[in-house]
C-alpha cells in the first residue's frame, strides 16, 4: 500500500516552506537512489526568500540517505558570521551555494554533485556534451563549462567566479570536479540533473566504443533542445512520481 506523504509544519515554519523542505529532502534521497552522491560530501540548496538570499541547505557531513526535511539548515547568504556558528555548514558548500544564491536570483534551487558519468566527462580535455542522441541534444548550447579548476572551493572569490561562469545558464560542467545545475524549483533542477547524468552516460559509453561519434547538425540539435524546453511540464510530474517511490521505500525524508 502506498504511503501518502503528509506535511507536518513546525510551529516556526510555514506550510509553504515545509513543502520546500520536503521536496529538497526528497532530492537528497533520490540522489542516493541514482548513485549521484559521494560519501558525506556534495550539497543541495533551495532559496526560500523572494530575493533568493535566504536558503535551505544540508548540514555539514550528513549522508544524503539520512537527511530529513527537519534537518535542513536555514541560512542567509548575506550573513558573514555563518561560518562562526557552532553548527556551521561545510566551508565549500557555503562558498559555492552562498555566493550563487547571493548573486544569481534565477538560481532558486542549486544541486551540486559528482555523479559518475558526468564527472568522468568533466575530467576530459573536451567535456562538451555533444549532441549524439535526444538526451544529449537537450543540452546543446545550453551549458556553461568551467575549465579553471584550482582546488576545493573554499573562498568567496571562488564562489563568485563560479557564479560568473554559470551566468544565466542552468547547467555547469565543472572541469576536473563535477556538475552543478540550478532551477526555479527542486523538481526542475532534479529533472535537469537526471537527464544530464543520463546524457553523460550515453556519451561516455559512445566514446568507449572507439568509433566515430554521429554528431547531429547544429540545426537538428537546436531544434531538439527547443522541443525539450516545450516539454517542461513533465518536470514536476517526473519529480512527483519519484516521490511516490520514496513514499513506499522510506517516507522518513518528509519528517
Amino acid at each position: 500500500m502506498t504511503t501518502v506523504t503528509k506535511l507536518k509544519p513546525a510551529n516556526t515554519t510555514s506550510t509553504e516552506e515545509w513543502q520546500m523542505r520536503v521536496d529538497l529532502a526528497a532530492a537528497f534521497r533520490l540522489a542516493v537512489h541514482y548513485d549521484w552522491h559521494e560519501a558525506v560530501a556534495n550539497h543541495f540548496s533551495l532559496a526560500v526568500s523572494p530575493d533568493g538570499k535566504k536558503f535551505l541547505m544540508n548540514p555539514r557531513w550528513r549522508h544524503f540517505d539520512h537527511i530529513k526535511a527537519s534537518d535542513l539548515m536555514l541560512l542567509d547568504a548575506d550573513d558573514r558570521s555563518t561560518m562562526d556558528r557552532p553548527d556551521a555548514p561545510d566551508e565549500t558548500a557555503w562558498c559555492i551555494h552562498g555566493r550563487i544564491h547571493a548573486l544569481l536570483p534565477h538560481a532558486r534551487c542549486v544541486l551540486h554533485v559528482h555523479p559518475p558519468y558526468a564527472t568522468a566527462l568533466a575530467g576530459l580535455a573536451d567535456p562538451e556534451i555533444k549532441p549524439i542522441d535526444q538526451n544529449t541534444a537537450r543540452f546543446f548550447n545550453r551549458v556553461a563549462y568551467d575549465l579553471a579548476y584550482e582546488g576545493m572551493a573554499n573562498s568567496d572569490a571562488e564562489g563568485e567566479r563560479l557564479a560568473r561562469v554559470l551566468g544565466n545558464r542552468t547547467t555547469m560542467m565543472m572541469g576536473n570536479h563535477g556538475v552543478l545545475v540550478v532551477g526555479k524549483t527542486v523538481a526542475e533542477a532534479f529533472d535537469v540533473l537526471y537527464y544530464l547524468e543520463r546524457a553523460c552516460k550515453t556519451l561516455i559509453l559512445a566514446y568507449s566504443t572507439g568509433q566515430k561519434l554521429n554528431i547531429m547538425s547544429d540545426r537538428i540539435a537546436e531544434k531538439t533542445a527547443r522541443e525539450w524546453e516545450e516539454y517542461c511540464d513533465s518536470m514536476a510530474v517526473h519529480f512527483d512520481e519519484m516521490k511516490k517511490i520514496l513514499d513506499v521505500k522510506d517516507p522518513s525524508y518528509a519528517e
